[in-house]
């Protein structure tokens, strides 16, 4: 019965291709233990720490053959215990992660649709945000070109085209759903988004550009556009990998403030076996009190998480009253067996534009020190354990700018267990 199904299901997913074809089914239970005294924002007095567990369980289809490529990732995230055992409503969250297809117009050229994960170069714009349980996903069109050899090998070229438009549901009671109007407000997102990405290999070094135009909706209807155009660059010289980046960003705000703004990266990383070290620093601006211009770098859609500390301190969901950032860092990972490795991560913080106090005097730019410890053990394939320590040693600045009290204890610690299996894996060829 077990095979008759699945036969039943390649059959379904294959049928009339002429070529080889390949169908998949995944899935992934990621439950992460998470206890916050002082996370995001520095502790008050008062302030009582947190502990949670959160879950992510996702189940993906995939399907690929010479000229279709077609995946779903559906996905419920959910706190332990936030719903009753027995109840009729479900408070977590339950969607659908992505759904897109793609067409093939030959082997170099190709056109992607639906809700998909962005996730470019090093995801510091554009990233699928993996850390959060909920991830990040667009809905949009996607035009792909690339040169028949590999990504990363001598010579390969890449660009993508992509836009978006976003719209709301007006929740009429029968179809069809919206008659006039244009309006997109409550859901936080772009209105409109266009953006371009060309990356080119040779040698040990890789250059990209990328090109994003958004447009967000204020309430007076109007759509201010922003733009954003940076380049990423990384080379390998033997054991040592040197990257740079450099964005600006320039346009109107949803306020229709003008933007002139800039993040600057430089990362020095050496690799001796399984072991490695890496410094650099990144420098996003700020805007200074009084001016007239916004001069506060925004990441937009990047994975913040991964950059700039991982107790979320800024720009993950959280304000630092646009003081930019000035982030000097140390990072390590040394490997601890044939399966682990110990991370220890250093972070200096700075921030970029003055800060006032509140009488309106100068104060230092110093905003704190934070230090990460992760123990990362790969049980076996698929099986994957993380255990995390994180401290932040803030200054009175850092109080200044998030409120809170500098002097408090503020820690972050977590465990994470993930189990990613292969359900079900099928290659047919030539299925009629």
């Amino acid at each position: 019965m077990k095979k008759s199904l699945y036969t039943l299901v390649v059959f379904v997913f294959c049928i009339n291709a002429d070529a080889e074809a390949q169908f998949s089914i995944t899935g992934e239970v990621r439950p992460r233990a998470e206890f916050r005294n002082g996370f995001k924002k520095l502790n008050s007095p008062d302030t009582d720490p947190a502990f949670f567990i959160e879950q992510r369980t996702r189940l993906n289809f995939n399907f690929k053959d010479e000229k279709y490529a077609f995946s779903v990732s559906l996905q419920d995230v959910r706190l332990w215990g936030e719903n009753s055992q027995i109840y009729k409503s479900d408070n977590s969250l339950f969607n659908v992660y992505e759904a897109w297809g793609t067409y093939n117009f030959s082997e170099t050229s190709s056109i992607k649709v639906g809700r998909q994960a962005l996730n470019y170069d090093n995801a510091r714009f554009l990233g699928n945000l993996a850390w959060a349980q909920q991830s990040r996903s667009h809905d949009l069109i996607k035009f792909q070109y690339k040169t028949p050899n590999n990504y990363g090998a001598p010579g390969h070229f890449e660009f993508h085209i992509g836009a978006a438009f976003n719209q709301e549901d007006v929740n009429a009671p029968s179809e069809p759903a919206r008659l006039s109007g244009n309006f997109y407000s409550g859901v936080g997102n772009y209105k409109t988004m266009q953006y371009t990405w060309l990356h080119k290999d040779w040698g040990g070094s890789s250059l990209s550009f990328l090109m994003l135009n958004n447009g967000l909706q204020a309430a007076d209807s109007t759509v201010h556009f922003s733009q954003t155009i940076g380049l990423y660059s990384k080379s390998k010289l033997s054991n040592v990998t040197l990257t740079g980046e450099v964005y600006y960003q320039m346009g109107n705000d949803i306020s229709d403030q003008t933007i002139r703004a800039y993040l600057a990266s430089l990362n020095v990383a050496l690799k001796i076996g399984g072991s490695s070290i890496s410094i650099g620093g990144d420098v996003l601006s700020g805007t200074d009190p009084g001016s007239s211009e916004n001069n506060s770098f925004n990441p937009l859609y990047g994975t913040n998480h991964k950059f700039y500390g991982f107790m979320d301190y800024f720009y993950v969901g959280n304000s630092h009253r646009n003081a930019g950032l000035i982030d000097i860092f140390l990072n390590t990972k040394f490997k601890t067996g044939g399966k682990s490795a110990f991370i220890i991560n250093l972070h200096e913080f700075r921030s970029h534009a003055t800060i006032l106090n509140e009488s309106n005097s100068n104060i230092s730019s110093r905003l704190g020190t934070e230090v990460d410890l992760v123990f990362n053990l790969n049980i076996a394939d698929g099986a994957n354990l993380k255990i995390g320590y994180s401290q932040m040693f803030a200054t009175d600045s850092m109080q200044e700018i998030k409120g809170g009290d500098s002097s408090e204890l503020h820690q972050w610690a977590w465990t994470m267990f993930t189990i990613k299996p292969t359900l079900f894996k099928e290659k047919s060829s030539n299925i009629e």
